[in-house]
């Protein structure tokens, strides 16, 4: 298992962030909620969360800007040192009791006016699923090395679910369509961190959105590159470090996936 200084610290801030998240998934219907934007909700649950984990990492490492999904940019002493906290992935599925949410947490560092995530943290409180991995070090489950599937048949794939009101749905029907007609089977599970964990785990053959923002998959993709998998935009171009679309799959699977997919 990865036990580097700053492995060490988001652990204990996620862990710490997480007792909140069970508590109140337990309570799920006496939770207060309010409409964020077209389809999407924030809770209390998710604003606490994020302050613990603000709190907790700047406890360790005050310098450290942050980019968190609730707060937008909060800088600190070095712009060039920052976390990207998505507190909880998954709203919807929290709101609707369902376990398959997660606490996404990434260390970056910029050079030359570009970002590149160090370490990563996807953490599914429900289950205590900790999924970690760290630049050059590899990727871990609960001090499991992972690696990417070797998978050429049954697979097994996850995206967002298309909706008539989000720009491009057209092309996303017909991204879905393709996918199902190429004989793979495509889940729409509603936590993109998760399922770029999960790629990286082998438990899922690959992912793609067609649009998401740094928060929700910088961490998820250190691990799959880091269990040996590939992950880029559809374009196949690094993922942008403020929104884009992703596509992450074993080895085996991405040529001909992000081909599938190509607009």
């Amino acid at each position: 298992m990865l036990n580097s200084p700053m492995i060490t610290v988001m652990t204990n801030a996620v862990r710490k962030a997480a007792r909140g998240v069970v508590r109140d998934f337990g309570e799920v219907e006496k939770l207060q909620i309010s409409k964020k934007g077209a389809a999407n909700f924030v809770t209390n649950a998710d604003l606490r969360t994020e302050k613990t984990l603000v709190d907790e990492l700047l406890k360790a490492r005050p310098k450290f800007s942050f980019l968190t999904e609730e707060s937008g940019e909060i800088k600190g002493k070095d712009a060039n040192l920052r976390f990207v906290i998505d507190p909880i992935d998954g709203t919807t599925n929290f709101i609707h009791a369902i376990p398959y949410v997660s606490i996404s947490v990434a260390a970056q560092a910029r050079k030359d006016g570009v970002w590149e995530t160090t370490h990563g943290i996807v953490y599914d409180p429900i289950h205590d699923e900790l999924f970690v991995a760290e630049k050059g070090q590899g990727a871990y489950l609960n001090n499991q090395r992972l690696r990417a599937s070797d998978r050429s048949e049954d697979l097994l794939l996850s995206t967002s679910s298309p909706r008539v009101t989000r720009e491009g749905f057209k092309h996303s029907i017909e991204r879905f369509q393709r996918a199902i007609e190429s004989g793979a089977i495509v889940r729409c599970s509603g936590s993109a961190a998760l399922d770029l964990a999960y790629v990286a785990a082998g438990r899922l053959d690959g992912t793609w959105y067609n649009r998401l923002n740094i928060w929700d998959m910088c961490a998820g993709a250190l691990l799959v590159s880091e269990a040996l998998g590939k992950v880029t935009d559809l374009e196949g171009k690094p993922i942008d470090n403020v929104a884009g679309s992703m596509v992450a799959a074993s080895p085996k699977l991405y040529d001909p996936l992000i081909k599938l997919l190509a607009a």
